[in-house]
């Protein structure tokens, strides 16, 4: 399981550092793909695949899912972990993220996320603020 946050830089050639806590799990190739709320998800080849699997299946379904099955599997990238612990991340990708110089780094369970700092900032300020109602309505969910 990922957890925690971290703030690494991009080198000139597009390459940023994987937490060294992630890079045992994530292991020799992970897949990198446009996410949620702008920011990019990471996974681990082996759970990527799972995930890419249940978006294949949806191809043909509704337009939501046709849709969120483009928006993760169209513009994936397979990245190897250099012995540095560097992936290199695609223009497109860094850009649908906003990122330039910097990113936040973020353990979700059995993915990594990352973000433009001020994305990140911002995001959590948010949800930090509304928590109390944001738990309410998960609960009335269940």
């Amino acid at each position: 399981m990922f957890l925690g946050e971290y703030l690494h830089t991009f080198d000139t050639k597009n390459r940023i550092s994987l937490p060294s806590k992630f890079r045992r799990s994530l292991g020799r190739v992970v897949v990198i793909t446009r996410g949620l709320d702008r920011c990019l998800y990471v996974f681990a080849k082996k759970v990527w695949e799972k995930e890419a699997a249940k978006y294949a299946a949806q191809t043909s379904g509704t337009a939501a899912a046709r849709g969120l099955a483009r928006l993760f599997l169209a513009g994936s990238f397979e990245a190897e972990v250099d012995n540095g612990g560097r992936i290199l991340v695609p223009e497109h990708l860094k850009s649908f993220a906003t990122m330039k110089q910097s990113a936040v780094i973020a353990g979700v369970a059995d993915r990594v996320e990352m973000w433009e700092a001020g994305a990140w900032k911002r995001y959590t300020a948010d949800i930090e603020r509304n928590a109390d109602s944001y738990a309410e309505k998960v609960g009335d969910a269940k």
